[in-house]
């Protein structure tokens, strides 16, 4: 059989040295990988290669026959890897992910993505969009990266001739790191995210309040003093715990006071959320763990923009706030949900609209809110229970918020101990997208099917 000539790639190619070369029936195609990351320090808990292919050829190019390749050293013990997508704009449902071995280089395992035929086909002058990867130890031990062949701290879209590309088995762009080629094609299997944009979502699987990979994933455990509450009350970061309940992990708010002191318990992710779908699996109670009962307390999923001056045109909050021992002129429980326009502290004046529910929530339930097309509608267990809009749609950017506190001058005249608690089983946002609650909880069971306790792409 006569041999076919090999030739150049392309003149983007020929200045990478090491490029393999291409059969003719590939000699139109050229296809170069840019690279960024979103999880640039040396050592992470998962890996995030964002990936885009720029077709720079001049023919089109199924995705389906492309394979993109990063290689990392694998780290001790080798406990193996999970890949998940967290977004694509071609859909994760088309991306696929596979990690295969290396011998005798500087890496040891590379992490292969493909595509499904449904991600369709590149043409010349465009590329894939976003590839929003990530990848982690089976058991969740942190990932050294630094030393990784592919890892570049980068955090903007360029070409990186240690990813490489491919077409087949024809090698179009990068340099491999060497050693022997692969001996296997498949370590792990592989997980997509559901969805198909930017998203929240949080498992609460930590050691404890100073685990530090809350702070790092954005949260914050309040600590010191400050409202609302009882006067005096301190925040006890102590006191946010992350107990295994029915099998899952779950965050815990325990707070606490004996009739004159109280610790009160708050965690706060950071401010960066608008439009789209918030959720959360929440349980609430009706009495304390022990002590008398009959304070009253406040139980709560929120959003929050931060009040720069009294009547903040620019001002946001969304409440769920249940108060099992009733509050604020409610003689018994009441769950509101509170859509707030903008306040001042002294005097007390309020801008919002509510909508409550005079009944027991003690329990878990599974809590949505959409924000969207200027309406913000409150769901509980897949139950419209308010919409709110006008010129109580938030303006700006919230953080997402739960916190268990004591309503000034709300505490029963006991000088007993008394502690209430409030558990989080999982946090949920969708960015620009409004989500049923059925399909929250869809999301939900993919991330956890897929072995995924965090998610953050916002």
């Amino acid at each position: 059989m006569k041999k076919r000539n090999l030739i150049a790639i392309t003149a983007a190619a020929l200045t990478v040295a090491g490029l393999a070369t291409a059969p003719s029936a590939f000699a139109a195609d050229a296809l170069t990988a840019h690279h960024r990351t979103s999880a640039a320090a040396a050592s992470v808990d998962q890996v995030e290669p964002w990936l885009k292919v720029v077709n720079t050829g001049t023919t089109t190019v199924p995705l389906s026959e492309v394979k993109i390749r990063y290689y990392f050293q694998s780290d001790t013990p080798d406990v193996g890897y999970r890949f998940a997508c967290s977004w694509a704009v071609r859909g994760c449902g088309n991306v696929t992910g596979q990690f295969g071995t290396l011998t005798g280089g500087p890496a040891d395992r590379y992490l292969e993505v493909g595509f499904t035929s449904g991600a369709g086909t590149l043409s010349p002058g465009t590329d894939s969009g976003d590839l929003q990867l990530r990848f982690y130890r089976t058991n969740w031990s942190r990932i050294v990266q630094s030393d990784d062949y592919s890892y570049r701290a980068d955090s903007s879209y360029s070409a990186w001739n240690r990813v490489t590309v491919h077409r087949g088995s024809t090698l179009l762009w990068g340099t491999p790191p060497g050693g022997t080629g692969p001996t296997t094609t498949t370590t792990t299997t592989t997980s997509s995210n559901p969805g198909s944009g930017p998203a929240l979502f949080d498992d609460f699987n930590y050691s404890s309040s100073g685990d530090s990979r809350i702070s790092q994933r954005g949260w914050t455990v309040r600590s010191g003093g400050g409202g609302p509450g009882v006067p005096g009350a301190t925040w006890d970061p102590s006191r946010v715990t992350f107990p295994t309940v029915g099998g899952q992990k779950v965050m815990r708010l325990d707070s606490w006071n004996n009739g004159s002191a109280a610790a009160q318990t708050e965690m706060f992710h950071q401010r960066k959320f608008f439009e789209g779908t918030y959720a959360a699996r929440v349980k609430f109670s009706d009495a304390p763990v022990f002590g008398p009962d009959g304070d009253h307390v406040v139980q709560t999923f929120f959003t929050i923009t931060p009040l720069n001056a009294p009547m903040d045109p620019n001002y946001g909050e969304l409440d769920f706030e249940y108060l099992p021992n009733g509050g604020w002129g409610e003689p018994a429980n009441v769950m509101y949900e509170t859509t707030w326009e903008t306040y001042q502290n002294e005097p007390w004046l309020a801008d919002n609209t509510h909508t409550a529910q005079r009944q027991s929530y003690a329990g878990w339930h599974d809590l949505v809110i959409q924000v969207s097309g200027g309406r913000v509608k409150y769901f509980i267990d897949g139950a419209q229970v308010a919409d709110h809009g006008d010129k109580y749609y938030p303006e700006t950017p919230m953080s997402i918020n739960f916190n268990l506190w004591f309503i000034s001058g709300g505490l029963v005249g006991s000088g007993a101990e008394r502690a209430y608690q409030q558990e989080v089983d999982w946090v949920y946002f969708a960015k620009d997208r409004v989500l049923s609650p059925a399909q929250v909880t869809s999301a939900v069971n993919g991330y956890r099917g897929s072995g995924v306790d965090h998610v953050d792409n916002v």
